[in-house]
């Protein structure tokens, strides 16, 4: 095979100017990835830990395969950054970034590369390693090298670029009093099939151990609880646990249910919960939207019809009280019914007998009812529109279902189950969101609830490539525009309110009779200010290099 040494055109790849600190919402930011400036010693103590907790194998093997997935999202990021460039460009971004997030200073001893054959060897030489640092400082000068999470980081970021497994291996280390630490790579083809480096990548019988305890540790609390679990609805915060407890509650009992909440909060789904974990879940669940029916025929499908009723019934009709005999039936937006059929539904509930229309026999029914609105019912009865005695008697048992922007915390849930239904329906797969999509999904203000959660992730499934991850900028593209605010996340990485009129377009309006200079000037102490006098955020600001803003400052101030 012919060698083949690697120059490194990824200098022009400029990764301080991509790296942003977001003073306001206390966030750093490389590119879309969110990062985060942690203690070392606080690492180490994690580390520390981990290894006293597991021992030295298990330890570092998990801490291997930390590093990998550390290694595949930043060859992920390098895929973005270069852009069009070669892969040979992203193959050496890689050092770049480990020593740009302060793992390790990497030199490159030789390289050898074959893209077509998938061939991959190399030898490095590592400084400044945090990891050796830590070890010696806890376990002094040992036997073992000790930069487990680094060796998996190299790991899991080459073997991503190249498409098949590449193991890093330490043969000099620090924490064994070695000037350096130094280290050799090779494709797993050429590793015996029993390697302990190629061991530490699988799953430890640990996660099988834990995995057993947790089972059973469920199995006895549901047998000392015997309390039905969230199952199909998804939630961890504290106004979903409130809401569900109270569903929770009502489900073993008969008692009629009226669920509140804005459009697309799920109302119909905290139904069928209701229905599937109680009695009744033998039986129909049976579903109508009030609001979706003409008023003409909502009596003929709630009640049924007999022969003969109206012209074109030619035969008798059950409605949806009888098809729900035994089970439950769940009226959806029930504040749009007609006053006319409030009177019937009314009656109903209060014999459980149905007289379907053009009929003369009574049929009794034993149905459980679970109503749901987005209306204010109160208000309605106030204005003449709902019937008192009837929010009397549905409203004996109400669970209010808080909308998703006070569930914050149960958007990551969503966006995982909601994208893995997406996924099978588009036959595409995508690797979830960005960390700055993420966020700009948890500041919008989701007039459309859960609903438009859906709607939202489903154009991000459709425009993002397979295998991709969704950005910010599909989810909420800049150009659209309405007539209430929405969250716009801009080239800074900040999430903020579109409607606001942006300082930088009143300063272009308010002084035409500027020179270029003068407006270039302005610019530019705009951004400082908004940097907070931070030269690379203003850099990363005004899309410039720091050299070419510390350039103009000392120009201007030598004036």
């Amino acid at each position: 095979m012919e060698s083949k040494q690697i120059t490194d055109a990824s200098e022009q790849i400029d990764l301080w100017s991509r790296l942003r600190f977001d003073a306001d919402r206390g966030s750093i930011w490389l590119d879309e990835q969110r990062m985060l400036l942690l203690h070392s010693r606080s690492l180490g103590a994690l580390r520390n830990e981990l290894i006293r907790s597991l021992g030295v194998d298990r330890a570092s093997a998990l801490l291997m395969r930390m590093g990998y997935d550390s290694g595949v999202q930043d060859a992920e990021l390098a895929r973005k950054l270069v852009g069009d460039a070669t892969l040979e460009d992203m193959f050496l971004l890689g050092a770049r970034l480990h020593s740009l997030e302060g793992m390790v200073k990497v030199e490159t001893v030789s390289s050898e590369l074959d893209l077509d054959k998938g061939i991959f060897r190399g030898e490095f030489r590592w400084t400044d390693s945090w990891e050796a640092e830590v070890h010696t400082e806890t376990f002094g000068v040992g036997e073992i090298c000790a930069c487990w999470s680094q060796i998996g980081y190299a790991s899991g970021y080459v073997s991503s670029y190249l498409g098949r497994r590449v193991v890093f291996r330490e043969t000099m280390c620090r924490s064994k009093g070695d000037p350096c630490c130094y280290i050799i790579a090779d494709t797993a083809e050429n590793l015996a099939d029993d390697d302990p480096q190629l061991r530490a990548f699988l799953p430890d019988d640990i996660a099988d151990e834990m995995d057993k305890m947790a089972e059973e540790i469920s199995q006895l609390r549901s047998f000392l609880r015997r309390d039905p679990e969230a199952g199909s609805l998804i939630g961890r915060s504290r106004n979903f646990e409130n809401a569900f407890d109270l569903l929770r509650k009502a489900a073993t009992g008969p008692i009629t249910v009226l669920l509140t909440g804005e459009t697309g909060v799920g109302k119909e789904v905290f139904a069928r919960w209701l229905h599937d974990n109680g009695p009744r879940s033998g039986s129909p669940f049976i579903a109508i939207n009030c609001g979706a029916i003409p008023h003409e025929l909502i009596e003929s499908e709630l009640f049924g019809v007999d022969t003969g009723a109206y012209t074109g019934a030619q035969r008798p009709r059950p409605g949806r009280f009888e098809r729900a005999d035994g089970g439950t039936l769940f009226l959806d937006e029930i504040g749009d019914m007609p006053l006319a059929a409030q009177v019937k539904l009314l009656r109903v509930l209060q014999t459980g007998e149905v007289e379907r229309l053009g009929g003369d026999r009574l049929r009794k029914v034993d149905v459980r009812l679970v109503a749901a609105t987005n209306a204010d019912l109160a208000a309605a009865v106030f204005e003449k529109r709902f019937r008192q005695d009837l929010l009397y008697r549905i409203n004996v048992y109400p669970i209010e279902i808080p909308p998703l922007r006070d569930r914050v915390d149960d958007i990551p849930l969503f966006v995982d189950a909601l994208l893995a239904r997406l996924s099978e329906r588009h036959g595409k797969v995508v690797h979830g969101l960005s960390d700055r999509a993420m966020q700009a999904l948890q500041v919008h203000d989701w007039p459309g609830n859960i609903r438009e959660l859906e709607n939202i992730l489903e154009r991000g499934v459709i425009l993002t490539p397979p295998g991709g991850r969704i950005d910010a900028d599909i989810l909420f593209p800049k150009a659209a525009r309405d007539d209430r605010p929405h969250a716009v996340v801009d080239d800074e990485g900040r999430v903020h309110n579109a409607d606001l009129d942006d300082p930088i377009d009143r300063v272009l309006r308010e002084t035409d009779n500027l020179t270029m200079a003068q407006h270039e000037a302005r610019l530019i102490r705009e951004a400082m200010r908004r940097a907070e006098n931070n030269i690379s955020e203003a850099a990363t600001l005004l899309g410039i290099t720091r050299r070419q803003l510390q350039y103009w400052l000392k120009k201007e101030n030598s004036r």
